[in-house]
């Protein structure tokens, strides 16, 4: 099976623009930016090129101590290793960014078969302000699909796990739909919803997935 998953709020409690904006010292802002995406209320892409501006000049040496702050929630690891063990594909899709997943995992030594994700790029030692990536203008449901065919998965045999309005998508398409705390926008999209990674474990040993 493949298997899915958001990352920030969902495998992480760690909402990464949020991080580097306390670096930056606009924190609330960025906050009040996310908090109207995941509840659809903004497009992600909208709100992740509003975010970045604000997180223009913002010097490297903060941006690596912001990434360092991204931590996965208790028992994280222990289900993607018992996912791979099983022999699934597990893949982190992503609108966050790539440096803050991988630090994640590694400090846990987590892996994952597959991370789709954006990137905040640096130019002259800071943040330019812009963001870049495959999950800003697209969508999760089309990376799931191609990663899906990739590596010769049917879509019936699909995991979703997420919680925002970006996380929509894949979860519409998906074999089953996992809802991680969703927002009130997702929930009603969601086939089940879990609030831990205990619990999340224990569905995928119900569905049989484990």
């Amino acid at each position: 099976m493949l298997i899915a998953f958001d990352f920030d709020g969902t495998l992480s409690d760690s909402e990464m623009t949020v991080l580097l904006g306390e670096e930056a010292g606009v924190a609330g802002e960025i906050d009040e930016i996310t908090e109207q995406a995941m509840n659809d209320e903004l497009s992600y892409a909208e709100s992740l090129y509003a975010r970045a501006d604000l997180l223009d000049g913002l010097d490297e040496e903060r941006v690596e101590a912001a990434f360092g702050r991204v931590a996965l929630r208790p028992g994280t690891g222990d289900v993607l290793d018992a996912l791979s063990a099983a022999g699934h594909h597990v893949a982190i899709l992503t609108g966050g960014f790539e440096t803050g997943v991988e630090q994640a995992l590694e400090s846990t030594r987590s892996s994952v078969d597959t991370i789709v994700a954006n990137r905040l790029p640096i130019r002259n030692g800071a943040l330019t302000g812009a963001a870049e990536g495959p999950l800003i203008e697209g969508t999760k449901d089309d990376a799931l699909a191609d990663l899906a065919a990739e590596v010769g998965v049917d879509m019936a045999d699909t995991v979703a796990v997420g919680d925002g309005a970006n996380d929509l998508p894949m979860l519409e398409v998906a074999g089953l739909a996992v809802g991680y705390e969703p927002k009130p926008a997702v929930e009603p999209h969601c086939d089940v919803v879990v609030s831990s990674m205990v619990r999340l474990r224990e569905l995928f040993e119900d569905e049989g997935v484990l």
